[in-house]
């Protein structure tokens, strides 16, 4: 008997887990609680497609490699319908400097380095168009699931049989052999589970950042700044982190991120001419956001409560549910710096389709679907979780007055900054090994891993920073002090005074 399944949510995470196992024949229903897009021009969907259940869907966003390799292998028409509609690849020699691109010679793998770039909205309505076309799958929108349907199974684990809610303004009730929650950041079914004795276990702490994103669209006549000619339009200051990320039919977003600790800029970032007026503050933003390159389009979009977290479903070998299977945020949650989100969303899907695929045993299937996100995403989680602590506290120093770094925090910061950075700047092979880690293509830390590309960061820091010059880039950005005057805030607020809260920084 072919089984059923119960996919909810229709964001990312649900489009790709209905991608993953439409192949294998299985009758599939989407759940969406809001309603479909209202046209098929991205424009107007950018501009009128409300989501409640998506609050990020006018963050900046891009596919990695993974996700994009996941499509081209599975469903090649999908890409084409994605470049119908206007989204963009950013292929690995458009990520070389200047310098890397005298001696670059392409590699065949290069191709599988290549991001999909655009607006989320566009996006989605690419990938629901698509998976609305497949025979076995059936997108119910205004669907909104209040609650998992469950019985108690041996051993005090849940079963989850279906799900209830209201479809329009009527009570709903559906069952399913399976059930799997995409609900996404703000669902909640998964804590329904917790509520009624699932041995869910759970790890989380703040990314200790906020994000902030405005759009913009190039002038008429106008084209996107030259790569190579103007400074990177992406840094880290400390204060902020930014980045322009190309979007579709001649759009593109900037996002600033902004420490947590960074009280007076975090509240004046949302007057979009103060966010406007940091972009100029930029030299890698100002080519693409001056007045005769572009024009704003609409308000700050900010994001908070940016938290890492990791869900685990199976502890010490036993399952806390049958049947049911989060992923995407649902399950793990990481700060979208890096853009992994949609990916770890396509990859549980794909684990997924592969676990359901091994076994008919409930049991099983969760103890597989557990080891292979465990294999497949821990280390990702880990690394980006490593880096968000670093970040806080290199934001909490900003704020410290007299603070001075140790002679082994001099140390570090000197080999990433002035070894790994002019590395990847410098040596082709050793940005492509890098980037395969970035694209989750393999281990993140696995090339630097390797001795032979370790020695090569080694000999590029010991050469000294003149010897490197042509390799660094120009500097991204004014110190905070300069930043804040410029934009007419108070330069020292929220700088710590107190001895005690200097000694929790250091």
């Amino acid at each position: 008997m072919t089984e059923t399944v119960l996919v909810i949510g229709a964001g990312i995470g649900g489009l790709c887990t209905a991608l993953s196992l439409a192949p294998t024949g299985r009758q599939i229903t989407v759940l969406e609680r809001d309603a479909p897009p209202p046209a098929d021009d991205p424009d107007v969907v950018f501009l009128d497609w409300h989501r409640r259940g998506a609050g990020h869907v006018r963050q900046s966003h891009a596919f990695l490699a993974r996700l994009r390799n996941i499509i081209k292998q599975h469903h090649p028409d999908l890409l084409e319908e994605l470049k119908a509609l206007g989204t963009r690849d950013l292929t690995f020699d458009m990520m070389l400097t200047e310098q890397q691109r005298d001696q670059y010679e392409p590699l065949p793998e290069d191709a599988d380095l290549t991001i999909i770039t655009s607006r989320r909205t566009t996006l989605e309505l690419a990938i629901r168009r698509y998976v609305e076309g497949l025979e076995n799958v059936t997108i119910r929108s205004g669907f909104f699931v209040r609650k998992l349907t469950t019985q108690m199974a041996e051993k005090g684990v849940i079963k989850v049989c279906g799900v209830s809610g209201e479809e329009g303004e009527k009570p709903a009730a559906l069952s399913a052999d399976i059930v799997v929650d995409a609900s996404g950041k703000s669902g909640f079914l998964i804590k329904q589970l917790m509520d009624e004795g699932a041995a869910i276990a759970e790890e989380s702490e703040t990314a200790g950042i906020l994000y902030f994103t405005r759009h913009y669209r190039l002038r008429p006549g106008q084209d996107e700044p030259s790569r190579t000619e103007n400074p990177p339009a992406s840094g880290d200051l400390g204060y902020i982190k930014f980045g322009v990320f190309p979007g579709d039919n001649g759009c593109f977003s900037v996002t600033i991120s902004v420490p947590e600790v960074e009280l007076e800029l975090r509240k004046a970032i949302m007057n979009p001419d103060v966010f406007h007026a940091i972009t100029l503050q930029l030299p890698g933003i100002k080519p693409w956001t001056n007045d005769s390159r572009s024009e704003p389009r609409g308000k700050v979009h900010g994001m908070g409560d940016l938290h890492s977290r990791w869900r685990d479903m199976v502890v010490d070998n036993v399952p806390a549910t049958y049947n049911y299977y989060p992923l995407g945020d649902t399950l793990v949650r990481t700060n979208p710096l890096y853009g992994r989100g949609c990916s770890f969303a396509a990859v549980s899907a794909e684990m997924l389709r592969e676990t359901l695929e091994e076994t008919s045993d409930a049991t099983e299937r969760q103890r597989i679907y557990h080891a292979k996100l465990r294999t497949e995403l821990r280390p990702y989680y880990m690394n980006q979780r490593a880096q968000d602590r670093s970040a806080i506290k290199r934001a909490e120093a900003a704020l410290t007055p007299g603070y001075k770094k140790s002679w082994r925090g001099k140390l570090v910061e000197s080999f990433f900054e002035d070894g790994v950075r002019i590395a990847l700047r410098s040596d082709v092979d050793l940005l492509r090994q890098a980037m395969r880690g970035f694209h989750m293509l393999e281990h993140p830390n696995k090339w630097l891993g390797k001795p032979a590309n370790f020695g090569r960061v080694l000999w590029y820091w010991s050469r000294g920073k003149k010897r490197n010059a042509a390799a660094y880039p120009p500097k991204p950005g004014p110190e905070r002090q300069q930043m804040m005057v410029a934009l007419k805030l108070d330069p020292k607020a929220d700088m710590r005074q107190t001895p005690v809260e200097a000694g929790l920084a250091a």
